[in-house]
């Protein structure tokens, strides 16, 4: 039914908690099944130098989070938008074809946390005033 990768990191997720003060924030999740992701990143230099992780769902929606988590960490924020569901899939051994959709939300709430983080970079103090 899973692999060894999905069952151990299922059992022993890595990189869970909050970032209190994440540089981004992304949240997605699946009112079919149930699943909700947050994802907090932590940037230097274009890298991210955090990934943490909050996951309520299934056996797959957790070693998603906990595998997306790990192969994020370190890359140029242009690298992990690269990590896609097929390759999360690939990475955790394939998941089962109904839990598939579950590859697609880790890889949507880290992209989301990336854009927020660009969207609050680039936001200036300055434009609030300027009404």
């Amino acid at each position: 039914m899973y692999s060894d990768t999905v069952m151990d990191h299922f059992a022993n997720p890595r990189n869970t908690g909050v970032i209190d003060d994440a540089d981004g924030v992304g949240e997605v999740g699946n009112p079919v099944c149930g699943d909700m992701m947050t994802f907090y990143i932590k940037v230097e230099d274009e890298r991210l130098v955090d990934v943490k992780f909050q996951t309520f769902g299934c056996v797959a929606a957790i070693a998603v989070s906990s595998i997306v988590s790990e192969m994020a960490k370190g890359r140029k924020l242009e690298e992990a938008k690269q990590i896609t569901n097929k390759v999360v899939a690939e990475t955790l051994g394939g998941l089962p074809q109904n839990k598939m959709h579950c590859s697609n939300l880790g890889a949507e709430a880290l992209a989301l946390a990336i854009k927020n983080y660009r969207e609050k970079r680039h936001q200036d103090p300055r434009d609030a005033h300027a009404a």
